[in-house]
């Protein structure tokens, strides 16, 4: 599966968005990928998961872990097609834990997720599994927004479509995105 094949499911399921968003990290955006609208139709899930599982198959990893809410889906379709074992990381309290797996010391770890741009879930995702003891091998994602600045995992990172995406600080906004008002689909 090409790029612009994987970008166009985004558009025709019209899960990239326009307009002014706040991402997780705090940073604003003119574009947003909502992987919910993209993987709510179980063909295309397949479809665009079993593409990034043919790019990672050759990784040597037990179990794939993905950060909550987004990761989840993407993890399991992905473990399906690696016949791998997927477990996720949630919000307590307002933190991320493993709080229904275990991790065993040593085991090695894919950490899986929808979409990166800082990666501040994939970095507090691969931080629990190394506070556990296991090994993170690498690090992928259906949609790598990172740019020319792709985030530090300790691991090699992989992805499906790599854009960059234009994000700003929320004091230096430029004029377009002054007179929109922002709004925050993903994560709360």
């Amino acid at each position: 599966m090409t790029s612009s094949e994987v970008l166009n499911l985004f558009r025709e399921t019209g899960a990239l968005l326009d307009g002014h968003f706040i991402l997780r990290s705090g940073l604003r955006s003119r574009q947003y990928f909502q992987c919910a609208l993209l993987l709510q139709y179980p063909a295309i899930a397949t479809k665009v998961c079993e593409a990034l599982a043919e790019k990672i198959r050759e990784i040597d990893c037990e179990t794939l872990l993905s950060p909550a809410m987004g990761g989840i889906l993407v993890g399991h379709e992905i473990a399906r097609h690696l016949n791998k074992k997927h477990i996720f990381a949630e919000k307590d309290q307002g933190v991320l834990k493993i709080r229904r797996f275990d991790i065993r010391p040593g085991e090695k770890i894919l950490v899986v997720e929808d979409v990166v741009t800082t990666g501040s879930a994939v970095k507090e995702t691969c931080a629990l599994a190394r506070q556990a003891g296991a090994e993170v091998v690498a690090v992928s994602a259906i949609v790598d927004r990172s740019g020319d600045n792709p985030p530090d995992f300790g691991a090699p990172f992989h992805s499906l479509l790599k854009l960059k995406v234009e994000t700003f600080p929320a004091d230096a906004l430029p004029p377009d995105l002054q007179t929109i008002p922002a709004i925050k689909p993903g994560s709360k």
